[in-house]
């Protein structure tokens, strides 16, 4: 079974750990980078992280772009948010059911 994380503001990712996964809770750039490289040693497949660390992380996301684990994602947080997130889950989702929920197209 795949290990699943999430980084981010403790506002924005409390509710994951009731789904299951792993939250890890930051209260800065710093913090996350270091989260995220820690997390991703622990061999976790899948990292969620809030958009407005995941902007912040550049150099650090774009090291696991290249890797087929960890897959590390953004998710929209509470605050901070530019639409990457969303856009991140319904692409997948368009991928998953091979058309957009949102709108009905292909």
């Amino acid at each position: 079974m795949s290990k699943v994380a999430v980084i981010g503001d403790y506002d924005s990712i409390y509710g994951f750990a009731a789904i299951g996964l792993a939250t890890f809770p930051v209260v800065s750039s710093e913090a996350a980078s270091k989260c995220l490289r820690q997390i991703s040693e622990n061999g976790y497949d899948i990292i969620f992280i809030t958009e407005n660390y995941y902007a912040l992380l550049g150099r650090d996301v774009e090291r696991y772009q290249e890797t087929m684990t960890p897959a590390v994602l953004p998710i929209p947080g509470v605050v901070g948010n530019n639409g990457s997130g969303v856009l991140n889950v319904k692409s997948n989702v368009k991928r998953a059911v091979g058309s957009d929920i949102l709108f009905g197209e292909d």
